[in-house]
This record gives structure tokens, C-alpha cells and sequence, in this order.
């Protein structure tokens, strides 16, 4: 197999700050992203939100920059811009008209330099975000399920527990000083990098993240951070009533190996055996073969972006008449077969190319954002948990080595009941019947 060969252009400056650049000059246009190495796993104990209302926060105004000005002069470059807050990073992006790049640069190095926090932004911030929690969850069918549901029945690290949005008493409670510290704690230079795709030359892409970001102080050292989970030894299982959808559903998410390593990769795999689409055995055995459950899905969230523990989570949302425990020995069914009899050859020769195509699709996917949106998100990882952006060149090989014989033992090794943890969501007559 011939290798991927993306040229990078990968520097750390004085201050930390990381500096990645892939040229591509097929089209004058250049994406832009910063993202820094915070997610909502580092919201301080007790204090859920914190680093989601922060990311609102970043589009308030800098110091030579007002509140909304950012996304003017993006949009007024005709260009587009955005952001967003995972487990364990933030990101900014931009992408815009090639000769845009240095007022791109300007701004965003504007608001990691000074950025201006005041009460009146945090209120209006506040309140945005909690519009956003009654629109997306609690006034839409099964909303948050499974994403809000699981975390605090599947961890004990709060870490890993608590939810990105935090409830609306841990966002009440954030004040101006606690955002200014966490503020100056993480959003340095040595806790992020810069990333410039499209049409760029590198020589002039490393110049200016020098003359933009390059007298932006490092931060202080970055507090010890340790979202380990003790060890899961029996199934954890919890209960939810659903207000609004009439169907019962549940959630089964399994603990995943450690980032990086070749169970990882086999997992991978295992994800598409299980989840893709209607090709993927769980639809096929429980929605079209038995007609247990109406909709089946699920994967691993963000599976190159997570830094800590992760699940592979399946949905369900399964027929009335049909109680929760008979839908999970259905599921159960399913996942013993991958245990017991695995994968034939066919079926992990067309993974393996199925993994192949969809991580080149990856590549040019800007999906919802903008172009070269994939490609920037996996650089953006490898350099920051991986300090090797070049991975994104190489790291194919380590899926394609991936065995029958490892596929099934992984499975047997983490496809466990002791390893998961399970979210029953049923409506509300439905739930009281199931405990009578």
C-alpha cells in the first residue's frame, strides 16, 4: 500500500506554542484553527461548564478586537468561522480567502494574548447557554441521551463524569475570577497550536505565527491533570425517566482501551463491525432480523481526539412490548458472537478497506464546518497528545495490521459486562410497569 504523503511543516516556538502547516494550494483558500489542550474534562471539581462557557466567552471581545468584531471581519473577508469544546480540547477555526490569512492570525492571537472578560458577557454567555440546554435537552425527546446520560453512570473520576454543560447551579456559580483564572491557566501558548492549511507557503506560514504569536508569554506550568478511572469490576446499570418520547430506549457503553495502542486500533474495527449503518451487525440482528428494536446506532465518539478514558457506546430504542431486559439479551446475543466466533476474513478484509476509505474521506471532510475541517482535527491531535502531527501519514498502517485473532480476543478482553455500563430510558408508564 502506497502511503499517505501530506506535506507538514511542524515547529514548536519559544513561548510553546505549536505550529503546523499543510499547504495545499489547489484553491486561495486557507483554514486556520488554534485549539488548545482543555476540554470539559478539566472543568474544576465541582464546577461543570466551565471550559463550554469559556469557549462562548472567546467571541466577546480582546483587547484591540470588540465584542462581535471577530466574526465581522471573518465573515466581512467572506470567510467563516466557529468553535467548539470536546473532552479534552477547545478548538477556534477559520477558513477564508487566502490574502485574509493575516487578519485571521491577528485575531486570534489578539484573544489568546488579552482577552476581555466582564460581568455583563458572562451573564449574557450564561444565559445562552442554558437557552441552549433547554432547547438541545430538556424540551426535545430522549434529549442528551445518551452523551448526558452515561457519563455519571459509567465514571467515578468526576472528571470524566460530570457533562460539558454542567447543570444550570454549576453555571450559576462561575464567576469572573474563577473564568480569568482558568482563562490564563490553559489558553497559553504551551497549552495549544496553531494550525494553517490550504494556501500557504510553510516558510511564510512560520513567519507569521512568529511575528503574530511569538511574543505571547508562556504560561505557567500547566496543573497535574489525572483522569484515570479506578478499576470498573462489576456492571453499573441506572435508571431515567423519559418525559416526552413514548419508546423505551437504553444505552450500553463499554470502556475503551488506552489511546494509541493496538487494542485501540482493533476496536476500531470492531466499532464498524457493529455500528455501520445498516450494514453493521447490531441493525441487521436486532432491527431487521428479530424487529426488536425500531432504530439501532452508536460508535466511539471523536476517536482520534479523546486523551483519556473513552466508551464505545450502542442506542437502542426498541418496541414497547418488548421489556428492557429482553431487548439487552438481544444485544447481548449479538456481542457474543463477536466474542465467540469473530470476524471471518471477508469481513475483516472489507473493514479494513471500509477503515481505509473512510479515513481519506476524512481527510477532505469539512462536514458542517469548512474545508479541510478532518485533516485539521487529526493534526491538531497528534501534535497535541502526540507531539507527531506527521501520524497522519502513517497511522493507517497500524489499522491495517489489525488480526482476526486480535479482533476476538480484544472483544472477549473489553466487550465484558463487568467492563460497561448500562442507561435504561423509558417513558414514564412504561418504567413503572417494568417494576411492577
Amino acid at each position: 500500500m502506497k502511503r499517505l504523503q501530506i506535506t507538514i511543516e511542524y515547529i514548536t516556538l519559544p513561548n510553546g506554542l505549536k505550529v503546523v502547516i499543510a499547504p495545499d494550494h489547489s484553491a486561495p483558500v486557507t483554514t486556520v484553527g488554534v485549539y488548545y489542550k482543555v476540554g470539559f474534562r478539566m472543568d474544576p471539581p465541582g464546577r461543570g461548564g466551565f471550559a463550554h462557557l469559556l469557549e462562548h466567552m472567546m467571541f466577546q471581545g480582546s483587547a484591540n478586537a470588540p465584542r462581535e468584531q471577530h466574526l465581522k471581519l471573518i465573515h466581512a473577508s467572506g470567510g467563516r468561522s466557529n468553535g467548539s469544546t470536546g473532552c479534552d480540547w477547545t478548538n477556534y477555526f477559520e477558513s477564508v480567502p487566502s490574502n485574509a490569512l493575516c487578519r485571521v492570525l491577528w485575531l486570534e492571537a489578539d484573544r489568546m494574548r488579552a482577552l476581555k472578560l466582564n460581568e455583563g458577557n458572562l451573564k449574557t454567555q450564561r444565559d445562552v447557554i442554558k437557552e441552549e440546554v433547554r432547547r438541545n435537552v430538556l424540551n426535545q425527546p430522549y434529549g442528551g441521551f445518551p452523551i448526558l446520560d452515561m457519563p455519571a453512570m459509567a465514571f467515578r473520576n468526576w472528571a470524566n463524569a460530570h457533562t460539558c454543560y454542567g447543570d444550570f447551579a454549576d453555571l450559576d456559580a462561575i464567576d469572573l475570577k474563577d473564568l480569568e483564572t482558568f482563562f490564563k491557566t490553559y489558553y497559553v501558548p504551551n497549552n495549544a497550536v496553531l494550525l494553517m492549511l490550504g494556501d500557504v507557503k510553510p516558510q511564510d506560514g512560520l513567519a507569521l505565527a512568529e511575528q503574530y504569536f511569538g511574543s505571547i508569554p508562556a504560561g505557567t506550568a500547566l496543573p497535574s491533570f489525572d483522569p484515570s478511572e479506578p478499576e470498573q469490576t462489576q456492571e453499573r446499570r441506572g435508571y431515567i425517566e423519559e418525559k416526552i418520547g413514548a419508546l423505551p430506549s437504553l444505552a450500553v457503553g463499554y470502556l475503551m482501551p488506552e489511546r494509541r495502542t493496538s487494542d485501540w486500533c482493533a476496536m476500531a474495527l470492531l466499532d464498524q463491525e457493529l455500528h455501520y449503518g445498516r450494514a453493521g451487525r447490531i441493525h441487521r440482528e436486532l432491527v431487521e432480523k428479530r424487529q426488536i428494536a425500531l432504530e439501532a446506532w452508536g460508535g466511539i465518539d471523536d476517536f482520534f481526539g479523546y486523551n483519556g478514558p473513552n466508551q464505545l457506546i450502542t442506542c437502542l430504542r426498541f418496541r414497547p412490548e418488548y421489556p428492557s431486559e429482553s431487548a439487552l439479551l438481544a444485544f447481548d446475543a449479538v456481542i457474543r458472537g463477536v466474542q465467540e466466533v469473530g470476524l471471518t476474513t471477508d469481513e475483516l478484509n472489507q473493514l479494513l478497506v471500509k477503515w481505509q476509505a473512510d479515513f481519506y474521506a476524512r481527510l477532505d471532510d469539512g462536514g458542517p464546518y469548512m474545508p479541510k475541517y478532518g485533516l485539521m482535527h487529526l493534526l491538531a491531535c497528534f501534535a497535541l497528545f502526540d507531539d507527531q502531527p506527521q501520524l497522519v501519514n502513517t497511522i493507517l498502517d497500524e489499522f491495517l495490521a489489525v488480526t482476526r485473532e486480535q479482533t476476538m480476543t480484544v472483544a472477549q478482553k473489553y466487550l465484558r459486562n463487568e467492563n460497561r455500563a448500562i442507561v435504561f430510558r423509558a417513558p414514564a408508564k412504561a418504567a413503572a410497569k417494568e417494576v411492577a
